[in-house]
């Protein structure tokens, strides 16, 4: 099955059920904006958003990034669209949103002449429709693994509180957005289907991750002495 969005390239990558703020400030992604305000009530304000894979121009600012007007920039296949669930319209005419990830896509055909901004035909990606016990267990060695990693990435004195979700598939957009990830890397487990070789791509990466981390922990000089540049002497 098959839609046309309006699409936002972002130099972030976007995941379902993550909240994505953004601040919209040039003038194609305003009338994006206020097309979807205009939409009939019931109708779904979303659009599509798009990691840049190369090239770049100023357009909104966002987390990771900024947004894309160059035709000629190069995207990542697939998306997922944000929800609008607030608007603030800003006196110099822009705006400020509040938006919330809500379905994976794959990009098919990007039109950047029939509107101000670039829309797409967009074919959408089937996610799971519950856990197994496999999956489930996948999760468990996730869950324990994100929070040793979280020791690592955070002060000694810091204790971690959070409640990380038990399905699965939640779990694995919310590790793969909140994990100190590549865009790269982010955007391999968003094209994954599957939510248990998400969470095997997962358990691969936060062990990559947590051995980086040990190892500069074990290095017996300030990081900010690795930081500065080398000397004559």
């Amino acid at each position: 099955m098959t839609a046309r969005l309006p699409v936002f390239p972002l130099g972030t990558v976007l995941f379902p059920g993550l909240v994505l703020p953004l601040h919209i400030f040039e003038e194609r992604y305003r009338a994006l904006v206020r097309h979807l305000v205009e939409l009939p009530e019931g109708q779904p304000r979303e659009f599509g958003v798009v990691a840049i894979r190369a090239g770049w121009e100023v357009a909104a600012s966002g987390p990771g990034g900024a947004a894309l007007a160059n035709p000629d920039v190069s995207l990542h296949e697939v998306g997922c669209t944000a929800e609008v669930r607030q608007v603030t319209e800003l006196p110099d005419g822009g705006f400020d949103l509040v938006t919330v990830g809500r379905r994976r896509f794959r990009l098919r055909d990007v039109d950047g002449r029939s509107a101000p901004y670039l829309t797409a035909e967009v074919e959408w990606l089937p996610e799971p429709t519950g856990p197994d016990e496999s999956t489930a267990l996948l999760a468990a060695r996730v869950i324990a693994v994100f929070r040793q990693y979280l020791t690592l990435v955070r002060a000694e004195d810091e204790e971690l509180s959070e409640q990380l979700p038990e399905d699965p598939t939640v779990l694995s957009h919310l590790v793969a957005a909140t994990a100190a990830l590549t865009v790269g890397d982010r955007q391999e487990l968003l094209a994954i289907d599957d939510t248990a070789a998400r969470l095997r791509a997962e358990l691969r990466l936060l062990n990559r991750e947590a051995a980086l981390l040990r190892q500069v922990r074990a290095v017996p000089v300030p990081l900010s002495e690795l930081a500065a540049p080398p000397t004559p002497n």
